[in-house]
C-alpha cells in the first residue's frame, strides 16, 4: 500500500514547520521538540481519576501517573502498567498524558504510566531498571492501587516498548512478578542491524535510520550491550515462557522489520502472539487520533486483546491466539 493520505498530509504539515532532523539537534533540541508530540495527540480525555505517585527505583524516585477509567467500577480492576515511546532519550509522561487518558478509557484498566530516567545521563541498564522496578511495585501494591495483581499487563511504543517486552523477559528469568500480557507497539529489537524496512524507510518518514542510531549512541555505553537480551530482545537465546503478546507495526517505519521479526520469534518459542502491520502508516502513530483513524483502529485493537487476557476468565496463559 501507498503512504496513507492522512499520514502524508501530517508528514507534510511537520514538513513545512522546518528544523533540522532530530539526529542533528542536540539532546536538549530534541527534548524540547518532543513537546510538539502534544498538538499531534489533541486534547485529553476525561477520566475518573488521575493520581500522581512515585516509585521507588534504584536510583531515584520515579514519577507515575496512575489513570482510573471513567467506566472504573469499585471492585479490582485489570491494570497496565505503560512505558511511552522515548527513543530512551526524549519525552516524560506529561507529554504522553492524552494516549495513557485514552488507553485506560478505551481497555477499561486502570494505567500506571511511568516516567523511567533517560539516556545520555542514564543510559542502559537504567531506563529498564526503573521499568521494572516500577512493573514489581505496581503488583506489590495492587490491592493500595485498587488492581487485581493476577490481572496486569504491560504495555509500550516504540523504546517503551522494548522496556515493556524486556521487563517479561526479566519476570521469567526472576520468577516474578506475574504479567499477563504484553502490547508492544512499533518496538526496536535490535541494535546496529541494517533490516529492509530501516533501509527502505531511512528517510521522511518521521523517524529516519539515522535518528535511531542517534539515540543508540545515547543508550549504549558499551557495545556489549547492543546484545544484552534485556537491551535488544531479539538476542535473547529464547523467549519461551513469556506472556502472550500483541505486537504492532507500521508499514512505512523503520522497526517495522524489528516488530515482525520479533513476533515470528515468540511464535516460534510457543508464546501466543498476534501481529499487525497497519499498512500505509508511519512510526508513532499511537496515539494520534488527532489526526489519524489508524490509531483509534489500534486502541480498539489493543482493547480487544486486553479484554482476551485481563478479564476475569481470560484464557489460560498457555492457551493460543490467532496470528
Amino acid at each position: 500500500m501507498t503512504l496513507h493520505p492522512q499520514a502524508a498530509a501530517l508528514l507534510e504539515s511537520l514538513a513545512a514547520a522546518g528544523g533540522p532532523p532530530l539526529s542533528q539537534q542536540t539532546v536538549a533540541e530534541a527534548r524540547r521538540g518532543a513537546y510538539g508530540f502534544l498538538d499531534l495527540f489533541g486534547p485529553p480525555d476525561p477520566v475518573r481519576s488521575v493520581q500522581h505517585r512515585f516509585v521507588p527505583g534504584p536510583t531515584a524516585d520515579l514519577p507515575v501517573r496512575v489513570y482510573r477509567p471513567d467506566t472504573a467500577g469499585d471492585g479490582p480492576a485489570p491494570a497496565l502498567v505503560y512505558f511511552h515511546g522515548s527513543g530512551f532519550v526524549i519525552s516524560n509522561i506529561g507529554i504522553f498524558d492524552t494516549p495513557s487518558r485514552a488507553l485506560a478509557n478505551r481497555t477499561g484498566c486502570v494505567v500506571v504510566a511511568v516516567n523511567y530516567q533517560k539516556a545520555p545521563e542514564h543510559p542502559f541498564p537504567a531506563p529498564f531498571d526503573d521499568a521494572y522496578a516500577a512493573t514489581r511495585w505496581v503488583v506489590e501494591n495492587a490491592e493500595d492501587l485498587g488492581i487485581d495483581p493476577a490481572r496486569v499487563g504491560v504495555i509500550g511504543d516504540s523504546a517503551g516498548g522494548t522496556l515493556a517486552t524486556a521487563v517479561c523477559l526479566k519476570a521469567r528469568d526472576e520468577g516474578g512478578p506475574a504479567i499477563a500480557t504484553q502490547v508492544l507497539v512499533h518496538i526496536p529489537a535490535q541494535f546496529g542491524v541494517e533490516t529492509t524496512s530501516m533501509r527502505d524507510n531511512a528517510t521522511g518518514l518521521l523517524l529516519e535510520a539515522d535518528d535511531m542510531r542517534w539515540f543508540a549512541g545515547h543508550y549504549l555505553s558499551d557495545p556489549a550491550d547492543a546484545q544484552h537480551p534485556y537491551a535488544a530482545p531479539l538476542s535473547a537465546p529464547s523467549l519461551a515462557g513469556l506472556p502472550p503478546a500483541l505486537v504492532v507495526t507500521a508499514e512505512y517505519d523503520v522497526l517495522r522489520d524489528d516488530g515482525a521479526a520479533y513476533a515470528e520469534r515468540l511464535r516460534e518459542d510457543g508464546v501466543p502472539v498476534s501481529y499487525t502491520c497497519y499498512p500505509g502508516m508511519i512510526h508513532a502513530f499511537y496515539g494520534m487520533t488527532r489526526h489519524l483513524d489508524a490509531a483509534s483502529e489500534l486502541y480498539d485493537e489493543i482493547a480487544a486483546h486486553v479484554r482476551q487476557y485481563l478479564s476475569a476468565a481470560g484464557p489460560a496463559r498457555g492457551e493460543k491466539e490467532e496470528s
